[in-house]
Order: structure tokens, then C-alpha cells, then sequence
């Protein structure tokens, strides 16, 4: 049970840790991983060479944005609908079912994304949420709609937009197409365990994180959102606020030709129950 859509790694100064690469090939995941020209010895020591695509570029100065924008039009090139894109920092993939994780053994997280994903006409970002925010003492529904999706992100390759900017551009990529009506699925039935900003050595730790790029950051978003971004301090640190409260109206449309997924969730005495998905 693999994804159907190209799954991409975007990478720098990791390749001692490539902790994505690892849990993909214990999954026997198909990826590549997105690497800039004068790293590619470190990385093809490590990693087999038909899953590394090299940049035509480095060491712009602008995080992973470039990157990222490459790997859309590589997508697009192959002509897939859609296209995954990872972080290099995930350990390890869960499902989430009665309060209880469970560490997946293949792509299937991936794939019953894609799967929900395919069966809406206006749903354009998705992902699995982190398992750090989804505590076993809390109940919530297996979906959250219309909210940020960070580091594992399958994204519509058809939608009018780019990455953009030097910070938080993940959210700022979500609420651009939250302003526009479209779309975005959290699921809180998958998780990504991964390890946290600024844990690890390169990638944008390196290039954005240090000094007051933490306040940078915040200020950035709300420069480009004012209408629903605040900067806070939290957890000894600045953080952005987003008030998605606004975009509760955007509403996932069915297409006509499908019927509502159902999902057969099996019980520890090999009974099950059919649910439909519910959303918050």
C-alpha cells in the first residue's frame, strides 16, 4: 500500500541524519530526495542514486522556498495531479485510532490521504497532523479542516499559487488558499513524529533560525496576513497566532460520482465498525 502521487524530500546538510529517507525505505516508500549540486557525493554515499534529484542551484539564502518551487514544476513535468513533500526531520509515521498510536508499515497513511483527497472537488492541501498535538487523553475528530498543514503536505498541483517569501511558508501557502475558498485537510487519524525546529543541524536551521529569526518569522506572516495573523510569545519564544475561525465556511464538495468514503475500523477482537469520516 504505497502513495500514487510522486513523494518529494527536500533536503540540505542532512545527509548523516536523513531521518525522512529512513522511514520511507523501512517502508518501501518509492521518493526522491531534493538536494542542492555540492552536496551530492555526501548524499549519493547514502542514499541510492535513482532517489536523488539535484537542484540546478544552491545556496541562495532563501530557506527551502526555491526548492520547493522546483519540485512543484517536477511534479507538474511528470504529469501528476498531485505531489507530496516532506521534510528531511520525520521519524515515523502513526495511526491514530481509539487513543492508541500504531506505527504504520507501509504508505498507507499516504495513500488514504490521497484517497479522501481524490474523492473532493475543492480539497487543494492536506496532510497528517504531528503526533506531539494530538494527545491520547484529548478525543477529537479524525479530520480538522481549513488549518495549517505542516511538513508532510500533499498539495494540488493544479491551484494558481507558488511558495513564497523566506519564512513560515507552509502557513502562509495554506491561508492563501483558505482566502480564495478552496480547502485544507488535517488528519488527526495519521501522524508524523518528527523531530522538533531547531533539534537538528542544517536544513533552515542554519540559514533562518538563528538570532531573532524566530521573531522574524511571526512578524513575516502577520506582514502578509495582518487581517487574521497575531505574534505571541510562547513556549520562551515568539510565535505567530492564526484565527482560522474565519474560514469555517469553506466546505469540502463531494464529487457527484462518489459516495462518501467509508473507512472499516477493526477492533483487537477482529470485529469492526463502517464510519464515515466526521469533521471539526
Amino acid at each position: 500500500m504505497n502513495p500514487k502521487y510522486p513523494v518529494y524530500i527536500v533536503s540540505k546538510g542532512r545527509w548523516e541524519s536523513r531521518l525522512t529517507v529512513k522511514a520511507l525505505m523501512k517502508r518501501n516508500i518509492p521518493f526522491h530526495i531534493v538536494i542542492e549540486p555540492q552536496e551530492y557525493e555526501q548524499y549519493a554515499a547514502v542514499i541510492p542514486k535513482e532517489n536523488i534529484l539535484v537542484l540546478p542551484f544552491s545556496n541562495l539564502g532563501q530557506g527551502s522556498i526555491p526548492a520547493r518551487n522546483w519540485i512543484w514544476e517536477h511534479a507538474i513535468s511528470t504529469g501528476a495531479k498531485r505531489h507530496w513533500i516532506l521534510d528531511d526531520n520525520i521519524r515515523t509515521f502513526y495511526v491514530f485510532h481509539r487513543n492508541r498510536f500504531y506505527e504504520t508499515k507501509d504508505g498507507v497513511t499516504l495513500r488514504a490521504i490521497e484517497e479522501w483527497v481524490d474523492a473532493h472537488e475543492n480539497v487543494v492541501i492536506a496532510g497528517p497532523q504531528y503526533k506531539m498535538f494530538v494527545p491520547r487523553t484529548q478525543r477529537r475528530y479524525p479530520i480538522t479542516l481549513n488549518t495549517r498543514v505542516y511538513s508532510c503536505i500533499l498539495i494540488d498541483n493544479s491551484i494558481p499559487y507558488r511558495w513564497r517569501g523566506r519564512y513560515n511558508e507552509d502557513t502562509d501557502l495554506c491561508l492563501r488558499v483558505l482566502k480564495d475558498g478552496y480547502c485544507t485537510a488535517l488528519f488527526n487519524i495519521f501522524l508524523v513524529a518528527k523531530t522538533a525546529t531547531m533539534r537538528m543541524r542544517g536544513g533552515n536551521t542554519d540559514e533562518l533560525y538563528k538570532g531573532d529569526g524566530r521573531l522574524l518569522m511571526a512578524l513575516s506572516l502577520m506582514q502578509q496576513h495582518p487581517d487574521v495573523v497575531d505574534v505571541t510569545w510562547k513556549w520562551g519564544r515568539y510565535q505567530h497566532k492564526v484565527d482560522y475561525s474565519r474560514f469555517t465556511a469553506n466546505k469540502p464538495i463531494l464529487k457527484s460520482e462518489i459516495n462518501a468514503p467509508r473507512i472499516k475500523l477493526y477492533h483487537d477482537d477482529g470485529s469492526y465498525e463502517v464510519i464515515r469520516a466526521k469533521y471539526s
